[in-house]
């Protein structure tokens, strides 16, 4: 079982990761704006149905892995940490592009294999997800049931910026401000982990 301390850090990983935007979160906004909040709400069952097998499929091979080849948490960590920085430089490039009412419909399949493909999977289930997780079966229900509280209000949050830009009513408030915002969290969290895996590197040579 997850200590308060574990569940909280692991609550606040689960919610920096799922509020930055990426491929599930604009097709919410994507979905939001051309249907509503309402109509769309639906969606979000098909992203914890991706994360779920995602997730769970990566974060028990890992940890299997890890017990024959030490060096695979450090590195998936050092890989999370280069991807979240990569994509925070994205957003930052790109915050002034958003999707239109005129692209196409967002379904049910669309949204699973967005998410089931969503780079982010690998940094929860090698970084965020503890690794007692996925050697525990009350440790990884936990764990995840964690994540399903948090994904919730987050996919509802994307489809109603969605909703509230299409109907008008953030008319004074800039999408391209929000996303930059979310690119510096980002980048802060990268380098969080890349201090984390410096730190133990440190403490092992010493």
């Amino acid at each position: 079982m997850l200590t308060t301390s574990s569940a909280a850090l692991l609550t606040l990983g689960i919610v920096i990761v799922l509020i930055v935007p990426g491929p599930t979160n604009t097709l919410f906004a994507t979905a939001g704006l051309q249907r509503g909040l309402q109509r769309s709400v639906h969606l979000i069952g098909a992203e914890f149905g991706g994360y779920l097998v995602s997730i769970s499929v990566l974060g028990f091979f890992l940890a299997h892995a890890a017990a024959s080849l030490t060096w695979i948490p450090a590195l998936l960590r050092i890989a999370s940490s280069v991807y979240l920085a990569v994509l925070a430089v994205r957003m930052w490039q790109t915050a002034s592009a958003f999707p239109s009412t005129t692209q196409k419909a967002i379904g049910l399949r669309t949204l699973f294999f967005a998410t089931l493909l969503n780079p982010k999977a690998i940094l929860f289930a090698g970084t965020i997800f503890p690794a007692a997780a996925f050697q525990s079966l009350p440790t990884y229900l936990e764990a995840m049931t964690i994540f399903t509280v948090a994904l919730v209000p987050t996919g509802l949050t994307w489809l109603a910026f969605g909703a509230a830009l299409g109907s008008g009513r953030l008319m004074r408030l800039n999408p391209a401000h929000l996303q930059r915002g979310a690119s510096l969290v980002l980048a802060a969290f990268s380098l969080s982990l890349a201090w984390t895996v410096l730190h133990q590197v440190v403490q092992l040579r010493a």
